[in-house]
């Protein structure tokens, strides 16, 4: 039996871009897994300090993107994905985290794989490449 606590109803959350429902003139949401797929790309794009008094949320992967691409700065940045990723965003079950440097384009190759937890889905998996805003 599984308890009432790892059961869940669905989530939703507004989408970023903005689009109108045609009809209603209602904000799109995003649902279920789109909405935790958000979620979690925001948690790890968000910096440390951007997140009003809770200077505990967010990475320091984006300094990391002009350093060398070896183990030395890859397994931190992938232990802090993991880490920021376990501590706040309590609807997944994080599987596996993987870093990949593409130091000629100046950029990180991101691939994060987890279950939902209480919904009877497949393992999600988000790929997603951070760059530098400016060079």
């Amino acid at each position: 039996k599984v308890p009432l606590s790892k059961i869940s109803r669905g989530f939703r959350d507004i989408s970023l871009s903005f689009k109108r429902h045609p009809v209603t003139n209602d904000l799109l949401p995003l649902k279920n897994e789109d909405a935790i797929k958000r979620a979690v790309q925001n948690l790890v794009r968000t910096k440390i300090g951007e997140v009003f008094f809770r200077d505990d949320i967010g990475t320091r992967i984006s300094g990391a993107l002009f350093e060398l691409g070896n183990s030395d700065f890859i397994d931190p940045i992938a232990t802090e994905i993991d880490t920021v990723i376990t501590n706040f965003e309590p609807r997944v079950d994080l599987t596996d985290v993987s870093v990949n440097s593409r130091p000629d384009e100046n950029s990180l190759d991101i691939e994060i794989s987890y279950n939902i937890v209480g919904l009877s889905l497949p393992m999600q998996t988000i790929n997603f490449i951070l760059e530098p805003t400016r060079l």
